[in-house]
């Protein structure tokens, strides 16, 4: 007489992975909302640098702290990106 198949539960560390998984996915929507401040950042910079041109920007310092905002971001971005970019080879080649 054939018995009846059970259905089966997921390890705990499969459902661990899915955890790690979910962070990890939370963390890269968490840098990918900072490249978009970053690019909100600079479209305000382009926009106070037209204004200060065209003579409707009272304040010039709004655009230098800005510029300078921007500038230090965009440094900083760019640094994480290499770091990351250092770290994958790293562990490319401790594969080979």
């Amino acid at each position: 007489m054939p018995t009846a198949v059970t259905a089966v539960a997921p390890s705990t560390a499969a459902g661990g992975l899915d955890a790690a998984a979910a962070a990890s996915g939370a963390q890269f929507g968490s840098v990918l909302s900072s490249v978009d401040s970053l690019q909100a950042m600079q479209s305000k910079t382009a926009g106070l640098a037209v204004a200060a041109v065209t003579g409707d920007l009272e304040n010039v310092h709004d655009y230098t702290i800005a510029a300078a905002e921007s500038s230090l971001a965009l440094e900083l971005t760019a640094a994480v990106r290499n770091k990351a970019v250092d770290a994958f080879n790293e562990i490319m080649r401790m594969q080979a």
